[in-house]
């Protein structure tokens, strides 16, 4: 990145950030579909590999398309390094088992999206690291948590499904006292409303196939920190064990990125005048949506997000019968599991992505049986507004 590019705004940096041109000068971000790279001579090759002379070695950990996604990030998120991965989920895991080894201990707020619990209850302990879940909207449950081998601590703030808010200067206040790292899931608040480094985060992680490429096309994800923390836990790991992107899939997000701030900005707009229609009417019983004044940690909110969330969490009256019966009413909104798309989708999450949980630890993180997840697309908000209120009249029948 040249030294001009540092003072560019977010949002011409999404367009221009790590642009890196081959000879024949194209406007568009060039597509390096290659496993490796040449050498001029035996020489060179010595000195690429040793670190001396810089250039790609193999694109199972670095090719150029993938480099230019990974800057263009580090450039949005105000971040040293990055290593983009395959998906979200091969971004938790290897931000998570790189920095890990047997006899450490992970404090993590128990409102994880259900393949993270995976990560922290059933994946972890099979390596000898221990795990506690605490209420993560409960400052005093984290530092009743910590224990002398504590490590990390990792959340998702907003939270999947029901969108809880954590109070990420408390949390990274007691991991800096004992010397830990927080890494924190920032996939609901995009970073274009809230920047978990400058918050004093250590390591960021998205799943790139929700907003960023934001249009359902591909899979990506990414681990974002400080180069002296990539270089001495991720880089290894990352370069051995494999979990890269694909160029195609770089090239794919590198292009969702020049849209991102219209999609999120427009998206959240709408969200926020759903939700005023759903918190009115007679069929719904809770309404969670970051921005509005009624939402738990509202005053968290206002310190360290600069907008709202795409998302909506909201309760049916009628219990699971009503859920499906206004998913299955809907006619613009899809049923799906995908979220931060440029088309409008719900999904049940007592049946769908946190259905491996149990009955207790579903109550305990507030999803019901008539709890949907609502995730707002570009969709004219009107048509959103007729379609779920014709579906809530059928819910409202099982009510």
């Amino acid at each position: 990145m040249n030294e001009v590019s540092r003072n560019w705004r977010s949002a011409t940096q999404l367009i221009h950030g790590g642009v890196n041109r081959s000879a024949f000068g194209e406007t568009s971000e060039a597509l390096f579909l290659t496993q490796g790279f040449v050498y001029d001579s035996a020489e060179a090759a010595e000195a690429r590999f040793k670190g001396d002379e810089p250039g790609f070695i193999y694109s199972r950990y670095a090719n150029p398309t993938v480099d230019m996604f990974e800057k263009r990030m580090c450039a949005l998120e105000g971040a040293e390094e990055a290593r983009a991965t395959a998906s979200g989920m091969a971004a938790v895991s290897a931000a998570l088992l790189c920095q890990l080894q047997a006899g450490d201990h992970v404090v993590a707020a128990r409102a994880l999206f259900g393949s993270c619990r995976y990560i922290v209850e059933k994946l972890l302990p099979r390596y000898g690291v221990q795990s506690t879940l605490v209420d993560g909207a409960d400052p005093r449950a984290w530092e009743q948590a910590v224990r002398p081998n504590t490590k990390v601590f990792f959340f998702e703030s907003p939270t999947n499904p029901t969108l809880e808010v954590i109070d990420i200067a408390h949390v990274v206040a007691l991991a800096k006292s004992i010397g830990a790292k927080t890494v924190i899931d920032n996939v609901f608040a995009t970073p274009l409303f809230q920047k978990p480094l400058s918050l004093g985060c250590d390591i960021v992680v998205y799943s790139a196939t929700k907003h960023i490429d934001g249009q359902g096309r591909c899979l990506g994800g990414i681990i974002l920190s400080d180069k002296e923390w990539i270089d001495r836990n991720l880089h290894d790991y990352f370069r051995h064990t494999g979990p890269s992107l694909s160029p195609f899939n770089a090239w794919t997000l590198l292009k969702g990125l020049e849209t991102l701030p219209l999609r999120v900005r427009q998206q959240t707009q709408s969200a926020a005048r759903i939700a005023e229609f759903l918190a009115g009417h007679s069929a719904i019983s809770r309404v969670i949506h970051p921005g509005r004044a009624d939402h738990p940690q509202a005053d968290v909110i206002a310190r360290q997000m600069t907008g709202g969330s795409t998302l909506i969490c909201f309760d049916v009256k009628g219990d699971k019968a009503a859920a499906f019966a206004l998913s299955n009413a809907l006619r613009l909104v899809l049923m799906s599991n995908n979220l931060g798309d440029a088309k409008s989708l719900i999904t049940h999450p007592a049946t769908t992505t946190h259905k491996n949980l149990d009955e207790g630890s579903r109550q305990a993180l507030g999803i019901r049986g008539g709890t949907l997840r609502l995730s707002v697309g570009l969709e004219d908000v009107d048509d959103l507004i007729e379609d779920l209120d014709a579906a809530l009249g059928a819910a409202a029948r099982h009510g």
